[in-house]
């Protein structure tokens, strides 16, 4: 599929829940209302929605939340994405609390990569952020990660009360052979009424403890991350930048929502509503054709880019949690 862009769509990031056990400030306060289980999609509509995606070119997936190890059953559904003749890719985001548990079963569930949260490297930081305590389960998880076969990443959200921890949380890609990327926060939900370092901040910072550090012209992955290389590090240092160094131009990704909203882009409101098709009683194959009819209007609405810079633009009010992180 190409949109009106010319731009190629091919990877296709699911929430599997709203619900998540941690509540990171920037992302679900405690007040947030949970979404009654009968409006999610079941592993099976997932399934149905995934198989006609590949059918359409989608042959990568990423499965998220909310925190998606929290939904009962999570691994056998990825082992079910797996095998659907066409998918080459399906990796995970996690907070890492349950993922060393689980680990064993996602190898051999076939999972090709996991990104675990993780925003400081300090004990009191990080249940001020995440409001638990949980920094050595999510630093264990790291560990045995990094010695699996699994391509292992960290997601860092910048923040100003964590920008003295990117040098601590760049050690990590000393240690391990793990990919450690810093995100500028965006402003969606309540990252609205957050502010926090650039880039260009955090690479001069980086570059006195690495000097040797370069940019490196690879592709780690199915997102729009850039990559530096040292020879003191492992691992890659990755930035997300999507308010200073917008990437909209190379935008492959659409979004599946926890309720079956198929979201364009991010930064919008706008989307396709899948499950009313997916609970009509429809006859298999009208629903095939009719879930392509949908997938191809969401890639026809697609919009040349995010306004980020622009917050009075942003028509997307709701926490990450619910839009799929």
């Amino acid at each position: 599929m190409k949109d009106s862009w010319g731009r190629v769509i091919n990877y296709l990031r699911i929430s599997v829940t709203d619900r998540c056990n941690m509540r990171c400030r920037y992302c679900m306060p405690i007040t947030v209302p949970h979404i009654c289980h009968e409006e999610i999609l079941t592993y099976e509509e997932f399934l149905r929605i995934c198989r006609v995606a590949v059918s359409l070119g989608i042959d990568r997936f990423k499965i998220t939340g909310g925190e998606p190890l929290v939904r009962k059953g999570i691994v056998p559904f990825i082992a079910a994405l797996k095998a659907i003749p066409g998918v080459n890719n399906v990796t995970l985001t996690t907070n890492g609390i349950y993922l060393k548990q689980v680990l064993p079963d996602l190898e051999a569930a076939g999972i090709d990569g996991v990104n675990i949260s993780l925003d400081t490297m300090e004990e009191g930081q990080f249940r001020s952020i995440t409001g638990v305590n949980g920094l050595h389960q999510v630093r264990d998880a790291i560990a045995a990660c990094a010695a699996s076969r699994i391509h292992t990443k960290i997601n860092t959200v910048l923040m100003e009360e964590n920008k003295d921890q990117v040098a601590a949380l760049a050690e990590i890609a000393a240690y391990y052979p793990v990919d450690v990327r810093f995100i500028e926060i965006m402003p969606i939900g309540v990252g609205r009424n957050y502010a926090g370092p650039s880039e260009n901040d955090m690479l001069q910072c980086l570059t006195r403890q690495y000097p040797d550090l370069h940019f490196v012209n690879e592709k780690r992955g199915n997102g729009p991350a850039v990559y530096f290389k040292s020879r003191l590090l492992k691992g890659r240092i990755g930035f997300i930048a999507a308010n200073t160094h917008r990437f909209c131009i190379d935008c492959n990704r659409m979004r599946l929502t926890s309720t079956g909203q198929l979201k364009p882009c991010l930064c919008y409101d706008t989307a396709v509503e899948l499950k009313p098709l997916l609970r009509a009683g429809t006859d298999f194959f009208d629903l095939e054709q009719m879930l392509v009819h949908m997938f191809t209007m969401a890639v026809s609405i697609k919009p040349k880019e995010h306004c980020f810079t622009e917050k009075n633009k942003i028509t997307e009010y709701r926490t990450m949690n619910r839009i799929g992180g």
